[in-house]
């Protein structure tokens, strides 16, 4: 198989999964091999999601529901960087900054958001900035330990040619560890993603008027599985997209950090 056909191959094989997917979905709903409250048919959630999408549920249309969402975990993302990337640098650069920051970011990293979602509450109310909190809390140690990584892998040669050029210290972190340790920066911001967007559902159980999250949680208490269902697949599909662009900024970049494959 030739270099071309098989760059071709690899790049329908996730659609054909998808393909695969949603055809084990439709067939589990025609054979009813579970009642269709429980596992409604990919048709009948596409119908869902347009009528949410036109005619709105719970107060919101699909559009302001997803916009709600994507403005939280956006900001998240935001608070998250402006945080986490210094934090990081400390990390990786300095033992004092290890030493304060470093136990922070391993006890914060395995406690699930629904744990320390009360205390938000408590210090912050039910508003928006808990919301934010919670997500950015999430997204925080993967972003700030990739970071740390990051500068740790940074070639000690490079750093001391650029101190026998005359390059101060602010400037080889600018000019030299910056650049070197972007790739592990943007890979930690594409798993923080992902970690916000799964905490996404526990910040908007607390007071949300709208949101993928909030509308998720009362199809649930409803039983309306179609509407949980399109709503995750509404989450997923914008994930992957965010996905996608994040590893087109990374191509664009780094270039030089590519991988086999």
């Amino acid at each position: 198989m030739s270099t071309g056909s098989k760059a071709e191959y690899f790049r329908w094989l996730p659609l054909a999964t998808v393909a695969a997917l949603v055809g084990l979905w439709w067939l589990a709903a025609v054979l009813k091999v579970v009642s269709p409250v429980f596992l409604p048919s990919p048709l009948a959630v596409a119908r869902r999601l347009y009528g949410i999408a036109t005619e709105g549920y719970v107060d919101g249309t699909l559009l302001q529901h997803g916009l709600a969402s994507l403005g939280r975990v956006a900001a998240a993302l935001a608070a998250s960087i402006a945080v986490a990337v210094p934090a990081g640098f400390a990390i990786g650069l300095s033992r004092v900054g290890r030493g304060v920051l470093d136990p922070i970011i391993e006890l914060l990293r395995p406690i699930p958001p629904l744990a320390y979602l009360p205390l938000i509450v408590i210090w912050l109310g039910i508003g928006e900035v808990s919301k934010v909190t919670v997500i950015a809390l999430a997204m925080i140690p993967p972003i700030a330990l990739s970071a740390a990584a990051g500068v740790r892998g940074v070639a000690a040669d490079r750093v001391e040619a650029a101190l026998a050029l005359g390059a101060s210290r602010a400037q080889v972190i600018g000019l030299v560890v910056l650049p070197s340790s972007l790739p592990g920066i943007l890979t930690g911001i594409r798993i923080g993603l992902g970690a916000g967007w799964t905490t996404l559902v526990a910040a908007e159980l607390v007071a949300a008027t709208r949101g993928l999250g909030f509308m998720i949680k009362s199809g649930a208490d409803f039983l309306v599985t179609d509407v949980v269902i399109g709503g995750i697949l509404v989450i997923a599909g914008i994930a992957l997209l965010m996905e996608l662009a994040m590893r087109r900024l990374e191509a664009r970049l780094t270039p030089w950090a590519k991988t086999f494959g």
